[in-house]
């Protein structure tokens, strides 16, 4: 049988493709994991949307036979090596991670050089071989409590430097920070801030722990994209400093509630890659397959489950990770 093409599929009607992609879920037992950040047409058919720490719990928990990640390519080499013997796609090859491009395996063997016996903690954001030279994992919903966890006053951190200042100034320890960030967060400042509060009085900011120091300085509140799904509950208005994906999210939970992005042009190329003539397509055809060498499996995969050990596998000690399920 011939190859179907991303473009038949996007010829057909959203309803139809919508419909298409559940039957196909039903039919090869897969189950959807999109990251808050995807488009709207994306989250409407997933089976659970969450962040990355949400989205590694799933990975570890489904039964499903096959994974289908929408997000970006970390996130679908995460799922794979908490799951290395189920098959994982991703719909799409252009669904990348800048931030993960800033670090390679060689990087880390030269920082660790640099510093000789200090622990490293890795952010997710990182590819497979990265992860496998690091001692322990983390999100941005539980980074300070990893970083609190691992022994010593002295740790490495990759590659976000911001998220590596934010869990330094929480835990009160010597945080030595690679030299990466994340474009969308880091095209946020502090003015960005005061144009809110002048142009919606009263609302709370609330930002990623991605941003600069300055900004999470000015906001109210400084949370992952989980947390801003739990704010959203409490607040009836909320300026949102973090993807715009995650605004459609919030607004077809909570339609009677408003949510200011804090930068309309705040976008993630990689998470935008997948639409859903797309992810139609990949299910019909189990593309891309997600692979990851046997000699990194281990300890890229004993990094993740390190942090979802310290943190009693959520995103803070005590918390009830929250995600969204169909229907």
């Amino acid at each position: 049988m011939a190859e179907t093409t991303v473009a038949e599929f996007a010829r057909r009607p959203p309803p139809d493709l919508a419909r298409e992609v559940r039957r196909l879920c039903d039919l090869k037992r897969a189950v959807i994991l999109a990251h808050n950040y995807q488009v709207a047409e994306v989250q409407e058919v997933a089976d659970h949307l969450g962040d990355s720490l949400q989205l590694a719990e799933l990975a570890r928990a489904t039964d499903a036979e096959l994974i289908v990640l929408c997000g970006v390519r970390f996130m679908a080499e995460t799922a794979k090596l908490l799951n290395p013997d189920r098959k994982v796609i991703i719909p799409s090859l252009a669904a990348g991670c800048p931030m993960a491009d800033t670090i390679s395996a060689e990087d880390l063997r030269a920082f660790k050089a640099q510093h000789p016996g200090l622990p490293v903690v890795c952010y997710v954001n990182t590819t497979a071989e990265v992860k496998a030279g690091s001692d322990v994992c983390c999100t941005s919903a539980n980074a300070v409590d990893v970083v609190a966890a691992v022994p010593g006053d002295t740790v490495l951190f990759v590659p976000d430097r911001n998220l590596a200042a934010y869990a330094a100034a929480k835990t009160g320890k010597h945080v030595i920070a690679w030299e990466g960030h994340c474009y969308v967060h880091s095209m946020f400042v502090r003015e960005d801030v005061e144009l809110a509060r002048a142009e919606h009085p009263g609302v709370p900011v609330v930002v990623h722990p991605e941003c600069a120091p300055d900004v999470i300085g000015a906001a109210d509140f400084v949370v992952s994209t989980s947390g801003m799904v739990r704010l959203a509950k409490e607040h009836d208005r909320l300026v949102i400093g973090t993807e715009v994906g995650l605004i459609d999210l919030l607004n077809r939970e909570h339609p009677s509630k408003q949510f200011f992005p804090l930068s309309a042009f705040a976008t993630c190329r990689g998470m935008k890659a997948t639409n859903l003539p797309r992810l139609a397509w990949a299910l019909t055809e189990e593309r891309y397959e997600v692979s990851v060498p046997a000699d990194v499996i281990d300890g890229a995969r004993r990094a993740l489950e390190r942090m979802l050990e310290l943190t009693g596998g959520r995103g803070r000690p005590g918390a009830v990770p929250e995600t969204r399920r169909r229907g």
